[in-house]
């Protein structure tokens, strides 16, 4: 564990020339307060494979941050996945987040096996661990949408994970520091040495917050909700109110010892850069 907090933040790959412009422009602003690494997603159902590829190269080639490349198992062959993982090494990206992925419907629907590929992410895992990629995976505060509440059952599959070579975790947005702490008690009490790092996910959209929690099985708490709408319709007034409870939570996180703040940007730079500020993390 570094001896200051890192902080890094997540950009998801744009669907077109102008939401390629806005990833490049939201980077550049946040270039300045030297995060300690970058992440690109993988859309549901492999969607977005060439372009995470693409768009987690150049990061590296532009800005020469270190960047991890989320890789999914859905949709590939064990040999597709290993041509991808040469790809990212030729374009010397080091760090993976190996996850298992959403079916193409999303979580909710049954998940369908690729001939010759892998049905979970600790077999990812194994594979880039052993083609010497630093590997990471993903963490649940409020459980993982599958487990349908068998929150034992996510601290196995994580330690799992940890067996086959993963050294890190991002975790999924939540708004309950309460959950945080214990997914860490939990994980220490069996010997875990994971870095966890919470996702930190700044409200700007009230409709897309709800959308997104459904599909990722985290909670809203009523009095987040409460406060949103509060807001009304101002979309100025709901990015203000999602700054505050983004950096209440940090604080809180902060204070608690976390090893850094992981931010899913939604490919904006300014509520980000408002919070680091505002809790004194650059």
């Amino acid at each position: 564990m570094n001896s200051a907090p890192t902080f890094s933040v997540e950009f998801f790959p744009p669907k077109d020339q102008a939401g390629e412009e806005r990833l490049w422009s939201a980077l550049k602003a946040l270039e300045v307060y030297k995060p300690d690494f970058v992440s690109v997603t993988y859309g549901a159902g492999g969607s977005t494979r060439d372009r995470t590829i693409r768009i987690t190269s150049e990061i590296t080639a532009r800005s020469g941050l270190s960047t991890i490349a989320h890789l999914t198992c859905v949709g590939s062959s064990r040999d597709e996945l290993i041509e991808i993982l040469s790809q990212y090494k030729v374009s010397g990206i080091k760090s993976i987040l190996a996850l298992r992925g959403d079916p193409k419907g999303g979580p909710g629907v049954k998940w369908e096996s690729t001939a010759g590929g892998f049905d979970y992410a600790d077999q990812l895992v194994l594979l880039a661990s052993s083609m010497g990629f630093e590997v990471g995976v993903a963490a649940f505060p409020d459980g993982h949408p599958a487990s349908k509440g068998n929150f034992e059952q996510d601290i196995k599959v994580l330690l799992e994970k940890e067996r086959c070579g993963a050294s890190f975790a991002t975790t999924q947005f939540f708004f309950d520091v309460k959950g945080y702490i214990n997914l860490v008690n939990q994980i220490r009490a069996k010997g875990s040495k994971l870095d966890i790092y919470p996702g930190i996910l700044p409200i700007t959209n009230f409709a897309q917050l709800k959308k997104m929690s459904e599909l990722a099985g985290s909670a809203i708490p009523i009095e987040i909700q409460r406060r949103v709408e509060a807001a009304g319709d101002s979309p100025e007034e709901v990015v203000k109110v999602g700054i505050d409870i983004a950096s209440e939570l940090s604080k809180d996180l902060l204070d608690y010892g976390v090893p850094g703040l992981h931010f899913y940007t939604m490919n904006s730079a300014a509520p980000t850069i408002e919070i680091i500020r505002r809790i004194g993390l650059r």
